[in-house]
């Protein structure tokens, strides 16, 4: 298992990891097989989305804000409940297919670790699987 360090600069932050994640499977040598990511963290997630357009990512976060607001009434203490919640949905793995040494992923797609309880400096778990 690696691990990958995210430093995110706000307090809803996507931030696309999709070339470091790569950069790690180079450096495995693993030319097929399965990776698996993991975010150890309740505040924070990963999904997979479009890459070539950030107003995606903008309107992604914009949503979620609107079904999940910051503040409503939520009985948890520590004041980042929505940021629990928005975890929750978004998921906190993501399992990508490896072909030939490279990230089996659209056209468009891209990884992103989302932030929603920042800024914080954050982990991403990786393990490589190999055919």
């Amino acid at each position: 298992m690696q691990t990958l360090s995210v430093t995110t600069k706000s307090q809803f932050h996507c931030v696309n990891i999709t070339s470091q994640i790569q950069k790690v499977l180079k450096d495995s040598g693993v030319k097929n097989g399965l990776i698996t990511l993991f975010v150890p963290h309740t505040t924070a997630a990963i999904t997979i989305n479009e890459g070539a357009d950030p107003s995606v990512i903008h309107d992604i976060i914009s949503e979620l804000d609107k079904i999940i607001p910051l503040s409503n009434n939520y009985q948890h203490l520590e004041g980042n409940s929505a940021a629990h919640i928005k975890s929750s949905l978004v998921g906190c793995s993501e399992t990508i297919l490896i072909e030939n040494g490279t990230l089996v992923l659209g056209t468009w797609q891209a990884i992103f670790f989302c932030e929603f309880d920042g800024p914080r400096n954050r982990k991403v778990l990786l393990k490589i699987i190999e055919e």
